[in-house]
């Protein structure tokens, strides 16, 4: 005779608070909500459709990068070439003579300022009327005082690197970025040089690398030709030329004998200033065009190569050989033409040279897939300048803009260029296009800042945040991971402060950590894989709720803070890592919900409390239910459950 489980006519909350206390177990001195009904909340509430990066209505630079073409540098204007289109907040600082050198050929005139017939630049300032107008002085004088002080001040070691980054090929240079990994991949590539020091008699004589820049690609390098292939198209219609000939903006040390170029690099300047122009600098661009495609192919080391791309850019600072508004235009021009080139590639050339980057980068360090992410950010500040993470983002910021003087409005909000998710594509492969669009969104600096504010949105575009995940939530976030993709689709971290007003939703089997001190509202809502905290206020201010099969981890160097309610139902895990001051351990400002599934303890390195010892684990405002399993490291827990807090007295 059929007998119908009584439980299974009760409403949700009855059944549920009935098999909690039918089902719990692992004891306690105190249980004053064993054989209470449990209600259990409601997950956080939806906050709507998720936040959008349109397309701007600008021309589209990855539309119209093949109109950047070094032969046509004599002829371009904003209205013929991409390359000096995406630069045209130089026109708010310095507006140039668009007279063509050519007798009787004029280009049209720039915002009014009529073509010269004529005249030739001579590529040295004079009164202001040679080769251009200073627009905004005050810009323009803190671009060239920047100079000054940076060479006036440069180190031994700073004087070092300016001249290897000056006359070593870029795409070598760039791979200090690689950390670990730059004998590896230096290996891979078969990348040479012969610029290793500065050789004593530099002050005389120039010295011109000899080596093979990125390397040998295509066939003749069955293990690694797909990968060098694709950093070389990095400088397809890249050329800084038609630039440096529209603008005609003089290099720092033409305009102030106070800048001081580097001794062993006077040999390198060029005797034809009128065809020597600063603005855009070919070394940034192209260094940033390297690092980017680098750090496609290595996004382990996404951040560190970005870094590197802009150090070398400061390096031409140091250098004396341009100015923060050289090196700024050609860090924004380079993003927009590697992220043209890698669309161009096309989605099956990218995922081979990916592909192929790994299967022999882990040959090379003896790594597998479970352990190459670790090794690849191994280093110490002993081997990797980049090693610490904080004076990397520093000098990123700071590299962005130089701390010019903001000009524009500081508010605007961020736009995002058409094509530029694809430069997220293996940093970020668990997010769709549109999210990757909008983390590009809510990451990229403020405006204002000069040259910065091009209508397609490349000059704000701030990376090594974005590496970072999203840095607001609007609407419901869904992060979906599957770890059978390997790589971050397996496991990631975040490190932004996170705000906005909507809720994170991590489904999929993959693990993803937030490090930030976030404070996004809309609470996170764990329905599979793993949500961790490396941060005291990792989960912000909303409600955590952890369904059957999920995890939620307190990694956090203090006590996680939970400031609404944290809810866990049947079959999900609370894993805290605590440490000697009870690091790593919950505290919930609304109401704890525990509907069981399993709590775990484990100790941080170098703390290992004694038996006897009771740790406070959860706090709360309000503290229901119980957890059905408790598993503490080296211990037995005796669970302490009161009607605000978990306490757990060890015993062997």
């Amino acid at each position: 005779m059929h007998h119908p489980n009584p439980l299974s006519r009760l409403p949700l909350a009855i059944a549920a608070g009935t098999l909690l206390a039918l089902t719990a177990c692992g004891g306690s001195d105190r249980i004053d909500n064993a054989d209470t009904v449990l209600a259990i909340p409601a997950a956080p509430a939806d906050q709507g459709a998720p936040d959008t990066a349109p397309v701007p209505s600008a021309p589209a630079f990855v539309d119209t990068a093949a109109t950047n073409q070094r032969g046509d540098a004599r002829y371009a204007t904003l209205a013929t070439n991409a390359g000096v289109r995406v630069l045209g907040g130089m026109l708010d600082i310095w507006k140039p003579l668009t007279e063509i050198v050519d007798a009787g050929v004029t280009a049209p005139a720039v915002d009014g300022f009529p073509a010269v017939v004529g005249s030739t630049w001579t590529g040295l300032p004079n009164d202001g009327t040679n080769g251009g107008t200073i627009v905004n002085a005050a810009v323009h004088n803190a671009n060239i005082d920047y100079v000054v002080k940076a060479t006036a001040n440069r180190t031994a070691g700073q004087t070092l690197q300016a001249y290897l980054d000056d006359r070593r090929n870029k795409g070598y240079s760039v791979t200090e970025g690689m950390g670990p990994l730059t004998t590896a991949w230096r290996t891979a590539t078969r990348q040479t040089t012969t610029i290793t020091d500065m050789p004593l008699d530099a002050t005389t004589v120039k010295y011109d690398d000899g080596g093979n820049n990125n390397g040998v690609g295509g066939d003749a390098n069955a293990d690694f030709g797909k990968v060098v292939d694709l950093i070389n198209s990095m400088g397809n219609n890249g050329s800084t030329e038609p630039a440096k000939r529209f603008y005609k903006y003089a290099r720092p040390y033409r305009w102030s004998s106070a800048v001081k170029v580097v001794p062993q690099l006077e040999p390198a300047k060029s005797t034809t200033p009128s065809t020597d122009g600063g603005f855009t600098s070919g070394h940034a661009a192209e260094a940033t065009r390297n690092a980017v495609g680098m750090a496609y192919v290595l996004p382990e080391r996404y951040q560190e190569l970005v870094g590197r791309g802009l150090e070398l850019g400061e390096s031409r600072i140091l250098a004396g050989m341009h100015s923060p508004l050289d090196v700024i235009s050609g860090r924004v021009q380079a993003q927009a033409v590697a992220a043209a080139n890698l669309i161009a590639a096309g989605a099956t050339v990218r995922s081979a040279a990916v592909t192929q980057a790994h299967a022999t980068l882990m040959k090379l360090t003896g790594t597998t897939p479970a352990t190459f992410a670790a090794y690849a950010v191994s280093g110490t500040a002993a081997n990797d300048r980049f090693a610490d993470y904080t004076t990397s983002r520093a000098d990123y910021i700071r590299r962005m803009t130089y701390n010019l003087p903001q000009t524009g409005a500081t508010n605007l909000p961020a736009v995002v260029p058409k094509g530029a998710e694809v430069l997220l594509e293996t940093r970020l492969p668990y997010l769709t296009d549109a999210q990757r669009r909008v983390v590009l969104k809510t990451t990229a600096i403020s405006s204002g800042y000069p040259v910065l504010d091009d209508p397609e949105g490349w000059g704000r575009l701030n990376l090594f945040a974005a590496a970072e995940g999203y840095a607001v939530f609007t609407g419901n976030v869904i992060v979906n991971m599957d770890a059978s993709n390997g790589g971050f689709n397996a496991a990631d971290r975040w490190r932004n402060d996170i705000a906005g007003s909507g809720k994170l939703v991590k489904q999929g089997t993959g693990a993803l950590q937030l490090g930030g001190q976030n404070s996004w509202t809309g609470g996170a809502q764990v329905e599979a894989g793993t949500l961790e905290a490396l941060s005291a206020r990792a989960f912000g201010n909303g409600d955590v709720h952890v369904a059957g099969g999920a995890t939620v981890v307190s990694n956090a160097p203090a006590a996680l803070v939970v400031g609404g309610n944290y809810t866990q139902l049947a079959g999900a895990t609370l894993e805290l890592r605590l440490g000697a001051s009870q690091q790593g351990r919950v505290d919930v400002g609304g109401t704890a919900t525990i509907a069981g599934g399993t709590l775990r303890i484990k100790f941080l390195d170098g703390y290992k409390p004694a038996v006897g010892d009771t740790l406070t684990v959860i706090a709360a405002t309000s503290l229901k239910g119980k957890f059905e399993t408790i598993a503490v490291d080296g211990f037995t827990a005796t669970p302490t459950y009161t009607a605000t807090s978990l306490q757990l007295r060890l015993s062997k």
